[in-house]
């Protein structure tokens, strides 16, 4: 008998059809000589502190730097998982060679491994790697399983990672806590989650201590078209009056008309952060609402594996495209165009170099049935680019004009659609609000070289802006790029190498320090909150808050996946590091985190002479909270408590007698916090 782990039933049983395995028991399928189980995600995990040895179970800096001699893993105290795993556990003593049907990727690798590690698997071992769930697919994956030792790499890198999270999460968030931190509160550090912090917490004082500054800008307008002076910024309006007092009597004169041909290639295929970004800003859905969305419609078969950090094809798949086409009958007043005619080939869509353990997200050509609006959206947006692709670029016009009146210079620019190419495909797409190719340009008239008359100056007033919030869509991009900013697709392509966190973890990684009150959503915008704020300013050490330094620990990360970096030395990197962070933090001045104004929630709380009032007192916050109320007495320990969590670990010291008076304090400060 063969033994098949999957890694979810639902695709279990997929693959028992496709196997014939159609007998349910307990747990697994049976049938045509194979078993069919599955895992529940992370049945198994690394151990806690505290089951290494006893000194770690009390948090004390004294048993810091915990390193273990060595990393055990443990299956996971829920009574379901338990119970799963021994069913997994008894098949493999039954079987006769086991295939991982697990996530073809890092994650999806070293739950399965784990697994097996801990059922003690001593049987052959193959894998099945494939990028869709349709019946085909299956299919052909089955007639070319991998050796499961291809794939040992994949684990190693995968452990590693696991191991880094471990050593350096448990470690510095007791160390910080520790020093830190108020009783009863703890401060989370994590090797991606406080990076990504920091680039928030940077933009964010960016925006606090920004200082808006007026300038001017010369321009006027000849013939219906808006000219720019070259001059740029006027800091100072007297001169721009001066400008403006110069040319107002002068022709304007056209000095040179340049119209050249361009080409707009169409929009690259998806990977998983650039599908959660453009969701994001079509369809206002966070990165874990879209990463939930199209893990959805893969295991529904109608897209290919979601969790890919690629925008390429590989060659094998080019004689596919056609029938895949073919099958999109939904879109059929656009793939028509394309039958009949071989399609094209470009290096920009299909290269084997480019693909990683995945190609892009793209369509498997199964009509979508039942399928909710969210996630016909978004299978809308992965199918209109896969038809896109294919069409041609589209032919624009670029215009520049340059115009002078006296000795000042002017210029403005314009472009016209001569042909629309692939820009058919997207024309009645009703999500089309974050395409990044129509911005508006001024339509140009025809202007002849030496032509003069009349125009009207402006002396435009304008204000500089500070830097623009995060919001998912530039989170996304800051940290696949590191925290530099990059437009270009094709560099972006290269710095992947060093991005923090995988696009698989990303959209966890925003939701984990957003629920940590570390950050806050409004509307769009990611706003650092005071709790964020302070936290990064704790933090010295740059290993802990550098988004680059991160993104080359990804790197080395890729490299053992590769064969190209030991794990021993990637681990005595980690040892190294965690003894450098504990030694610095320890030695640093205690400062402990403040307490945060909940009505405004940038404030710290003050002690005054009769109450605790919030730092902002001068900008409008007018929250405060007495140290007295019917009798009871708030200590700064009560204070704190009350607004941190709205119960007061000193409640009972009150008495029975104060505690219906207690209570009515609590209700009245919440009443205050949303009222004032």
């Amino acid at each position: 008998m063969k033994l098949c782990i999957a890694e979810k039933p639902s695709v279990a049983k997929d693959i028992a059809q496709v196997l014939g395995a159609k007998t349910r028991n307990n747990g697994y399928f049976e049938g045509n000589g194979y078993f069919v189980s599955w895992t529940y995600g992370h049945l198994c995990g690394l151990k806690e502190p505290q089951e290494y040895t006893d000194k770690w179970k009390k948090w004390s800096l004294d048993t810091l730097p915990m390193i273990p001699a060595k990393f055990s893993i443990k299956v996971k105290g829920d009574s379901g998982v338990q119970k799963q795993f021994n069913v997994i556990k008894s098949l493999v003593e039954r079987c006769d060679e086991v295939i991982n049907c697990g996530d073809a990727g890092q994650e999806g690798e070293l739950i399965q491994r784990w697994v097996l590690t801990q059922a003690k698997c001593k049987k052959p071992l193959k894998r099945l790697w494939i990028s869709s769930l349709t019946e085909e697919a299956i299919k052909e994956g089955f007639q070319n399983l991998q050796d499961g030792s291809k794939y040992d790499n994949l684990y190693a890198a995968g452990a590693s990672r696991a191991i880094g999270d471990w050593l350096l999460g448990m470690n510095a968030t007791r160390l910080f806590t520790l020093r830190f931190a108020k009783k009863g509160q703890v401060l989370s550090i994590g090797r991606v989650q406080t990076p990504t912090l920091a680039m928030i917490v940077k933009r964010q004082l960016e925006i606090d201590n920004f200082v808006s500054t007026k300038y001017w800008e010369l321009k006027t307008k000849y013939r219906g078209v808006l000219f720019s002076s070259t001059k740029g910024k006027i800091t100072e309006k007297e001169k721009g009056e001066q400008w403006i007092a110069k040319i107002r009597e002068e022709e304007f004169e056209i000095i040179s008309y340049t119209q050249k041909e361009g080409k707009e290639h169409p929009p690259r295929l998806f990977d998983l952060t650039s599908l959660q970004v453009e969701s994001n800003k079509k369809l206002g859905l966070s990165a874990e609402e879209t990463l939930n969305t199209i893990q959805s419609l893969y295991e529904k078969k109608l897209v290919t594996y979601p969790r890919v950090d690629t925008t390429y094809l590989s060659d094998d798949i080019y004689p596919k495209i056609p029938d895949i086409l073919n099958k999109l009958t939904h879109y059929s007043r656009f793939t028509q165009a394309l039958r009949g005619k071989p399609l094209p080939k470009s290096k920009k869509v299909f290269d084997n170099k480019k693909v990683t353990d995945h190609h892009a997200i793209i369509p498997t050509g199964v009509t979508p049935s039942g399928i909710s609006p969210q996630e016909q959206k978004v299978y809308d947006m992965i199918t209109r680019r896969f038809i896109a692709v294919f069409y041609p670029d589209c032919i624009v016009s670029n215009t520049t004009v340059m115009g002078r009146v006296s000795d000042v210079d002017f210029k403005a620019t314009g472009r016209q659609i001569l042909e629309k190419g692939w820009r058919v495909v997207f024309e009645d797409d009703k999500n089309k609000g974050g395409e990044e190719n129509d911005k508006k340009e001024q339509l140009m008239p025809t202007f002849e070289k030496g032509e003069k008359g009349e125009h009207q100056p402006q002396l435009q007033e304008k204000d500089t802006r500070p830097p623009a919030y995060y919001t998912e869509a530039t989170l996304l991009r800051a940290m696949e790029t590191a925290g530099k900013q990059v437009d270009d697709d094709e560099l972006r392509e290269l710095m992947k190498e060093n991005g923090i966190g995988r696009p698989s973890t990303r959209a966890n990684i925003i939701e984990t320090i957003l629920k940590r009150n570390y950050i806050k959503k409004e509307k769009k915008r990611i706003v650092a909150t005071q709790t964020g704020i302070q936290l990064i300013s704790l933090i010295n050490n740059e290993l802990l808050k550098s988004a680059e330094l991160t993104g080359q620990w990804e790197r080395k990360l890729r490299e053992i996946e590769r064969g190209n970096y030991k794990v021993e030395d990637f681990k005595k990197e980690l040892f190294e590091m965690v003894n450098t962070i504990v030694h610095e933090v320890k030695h640093q001045p205690v400062q402990l985190m403040p307490t945060i104004c909940p009505k405004c929630n940038k404030g710290t709380m003050l002690r005054g002479k009769t109450a605790w009032g919030c730092s902002e007192w001068k900008n409008g916050c007018k929250f405060i909270l007495p140290f007295e109320f019917k009798g009871i007495k708030l200590s700064s320990r009560d204070m704190e408590n009350l607004i941190e969590t709205g119960i007061s670990q000193n409640r009972y010291r009150f008495g029975k007698s104060k505690e219906l008076k207690y209570i009515e304090l609590t209700k009245r400060l919440k009443l205050k916090i949303k009222e004032d």
